[in-house]
């Protein structure tokens, strides 16, 4: 079984990320910041173009959600948002908050999907029989139902017919085709990576406790560019200059879940007590032992980036 949420979609936010090309990841924002529990990783959100089109235009698999202020979805998304700027991702924001001010640090729902579809117009389908004009966010279907399960194989064959059936998890769908739907893995790009290691870790420094969210960065064990994952066990969330430091090979962690600082700090710097001082410090781990950090890729680091 698998859930498909048909949401409510704005109609220049869709076409501006159709006319994007090939996309990785985009935000699916909501204009408040309350929670959306609908739906698991790899199950559908689903784009249901508002009037006067009334057409189902795509799709992409769920990833997470979470509240997050406008200028970190903006710095972490950019484009994918939707619009062209951060004035833009402001504006579109204020038009539909107008009962508060909309600023940078404004909170606001953002639902992460990856590898999304943006059906070409003749490929638009009809929404179900069973959809109202009177929903205001979306509705929930299943494939355990009759017109969920249409709705699935519509979406497939949809996909497979447009030209963007080339993206990662297209050959689990097709398989699913003539099986029973599954979850598809979603598979995170940079800024699914971000936000879901923010959340891992509590929206905390996992070296120093730190809650200033603009100061944190989500940072690779492994870099991406030497063959790193964007995955959670290859991510920890640190101060931004400690993961500076840390990229540097100036502080590593060791397989012990300690924070470790070399003497090179000291000795190319004549400085770096305020890194010293941290020396040996427990690190924070996430709540859940599935998401801590890969051992194997916290030993690359101690041998191939750490300067001892």
């Amino acid at each position: 079984m698998i859930n498909l949420f048909i949401a409510n979609t704005d109609n220049s936010w869709f076409d501006f990320l159709a006319s994007e090309g090939d996309l990785a990841e985009v935000n699916f924002w909501w204009p408040g910041e309350s929670g959306f529990r609908a739906l698991q990783p790899g199950e559908l959100l689903v784009f249901r173009l508002k009037s006067p089109r009334n057409k189902i235009g795509g799709f992409g698999i769920f990833s997470s959600h979470s509240a997050l202020p406008i200028q970190m979805a903006w710095e972490t998304f950019g484009r994918a948002n939707g619009v062209a700027s951060l004035d833009g991702l402001l504006g579109a924001i204020a038009r539909l908050r107008t009962n508060v001010s909309v600023v940078p640090s404004t909170d606001i729902g953002s639902t992460v999907l990856v590898e999304p579809v943006f059906l070409p117009e003749h490929l638009w389908l009809d929404l179900p029989e069973s959809w109202s004009s009177s929903i205001q966010r979306g509705k929930l279907y299943s494939t355990e139902n009759a017109d969920g399960l249409q709705l699935w194989e519509r979406l497939l064959d949809a996909a497979r017919l447009s030209a963007v059936t080339n993206v990662a998890g297209f050959p689990s769908h097709e398989q699913a085709r003539f099986g029973l739907p599954t979850l598809i893995t979603p598979r995170l790009g940079q800024g699914a990576f971000r936000v879901a290691v923010t959340e891992a870790y509590g929206r905390q420094c996992a070296i120093t406790g730190g809650k200033v969210l603009p100061a944190l960065d989500a940072a690779h064990i492994k870099p991406y560019s030497e063959g790193g994952h964007h995955a959670k066990s290859n991510g920890i969330l640190l101060r931004k200059d400690i993961h500076s430091v840390f990229d540097a090979g100036y502080v590593t962690i060791k397989d012990d879940l300690t924070f470790s600082v070399s003497k090179k700090v000291k000795e190319v710097f004549n400085n770096g007590e305020e890194y010293l001082r941290l020396h040996g410090r427990p690190v924070r781990p996430p709540k859940h032992k599935a998401d801590w950090p890969d051992l194997d890729l916290l030993r690359w680091h101690n041998k191939d980036r750490y300067l001892g």
